[in-house]
């Protein structure tokens, strides 16, 4: 799959990775005007702030809208940064170009909806602002890949995606879950396509930003788009994934950035995919195994036998025919589940005779 896109025409093309940095939210111009002056000083070529910014419950500080882009015009202005913001209404697209905005980004539940990304694709014709694309909330490949298409056809060719993560209702570790795969794929059907990683909303703690900063220039990211605030602490919105300017220096001083042209860096790419998707598997046999514990209790209380004949060849027939459909072998599918089923059976085991 190809889109039609052309260089993104930023001061910092040439540095990899490319560095989007900002506060979460303009909250105040005294806010906007200290960061965005800290960021310079470390040598910070692209100043983010969020101008709108709908919560996903009511009542939280939601943006100044229009008040704030003049703040955005200033650090242009005093600093030479090129300034960004999200915009998820035509009415925000045209204000940004009344206003002189330079990039401008669509977020995660926008993206998700594409009636509203044709509102937005219709918006930008005959303009040619740079305009990365987020993933959508859910793990949607497809979506993405159209969200980005209207834009595209639009006329809109300096693009990028930002990968942000993916919702998810167990929360352990990451804010969104990364599954890295996912924008692995959109690189490998579309090459030519810049992706940018924005560790704020993957981990929603600061003290992940490092890591996962590193992580994405491993896989080859282009860019990083990382929220800063001179002071995190007191932000009005998302202050627990928010750093400094001297701090996020500091990280990107220690990132190690590999050469993308060397020719082990493609097979480094795919072991890194390998290892995200033997993690997924842990976790989902894990949980296998934790419903079958409960299977277990449940025989135990009704004096049931653990092994089920009729279950288990239904389970190897029902397996060994979708691994048919997904290219894999029965006979291999048929030795993955009796290991599975062994261990279920083993725990099972353990269960009734405690």
């Amino acid at each position: 799959m190809e889109l039609d896109l052309s260089p993104l025409n930023l001061p910092s093309d040439n540095e990899r990775p490319l560095v989007i940095a900002g506060p979460c939210s303009a909250e105040t111009e005294e806010q906007v005007m200290t960061t965005a002056r800290q960021l310079a000083e470390k040598g910070c070529h692209n100043f983010r702030a969020g101008v709108w910014k709908p919560r996903t419950k009511p009542g939280g500080f939601e943006g100044k809208g229009e008040e704030a882009l003049p703040w955005l015009q200033r650090v242009k202005k005093e600093t030479g940064m090129l300034v960004s913001t999200e915009v998820a209404k035509p009415e925000h697209v045209e204000l940004c170009l009344k206003y002189g905005i330079d990039i401008l980004w669509i977020g995660a539940r926008t993206t998700a909806n594409p009636f509203a990304m044709q509102d937005l694709a219709d918006a930008l014709k005959g303009t040619d602002i740079p305009v990365f694309v987020k993933n959508p909330v859910n793990p949607d490949l497809e979506l993405w890949i159209g969200a980005m298409e209207r834009i595209n056809q639009a006329g809109i060719k300096r693009m990028a995606a930002i990968h942000r993560g993916f919702s998810s209702f167990d929360k352990k570790i990451y804010r969104n879950l990364p599954m890295w795969q996912i924008p692995m794929e959109l690189h490998r059907r579309i090459p030519n396509l810049p992706i940018i990683c924005d560790p704020s909303h993957i981990g929603g703690r600061r003290e992940l930003i490092a890591p996962l900063c590193q992580q994405a220039m491993d896989l080859g990211f282009d860019g990083l788009i990382v929220e800063s605030h001179c002071s995190p602490d007191e932000a009005w919105s998302d202050a627990k994934q928010q750093v400094t300017p001297e701090v996020l220096d500091y990280i990107l001083s220690l990132l190690i950035v590999r050469d993308e042209h060397v020719t082990t860096e493609g097979i480094n790419m795919l072991r890194k995919q390998v290892d995200e998707l033997d993690n997924e598997l842990m976790n989902l046999l894990s949980k296998r195994m934790r419903v079958c514990r409960e299977i277990g209790q449940y025989k135990k209380e009704h004096n049931m036998t653990v092994f089920q004949a009729n279950r288990y060849s239904e389970i190897l027939d029902k397996r060994g025919a979708q691994g048919s459909l997904l290219g894999m072998s029965p006979e291999f599918i048929a030795q993955v589940f009796e290991s599975v089923h062994e261990e279920s059976v083993r725990q099972q085991v353990e269960i009734i005779n405690h």
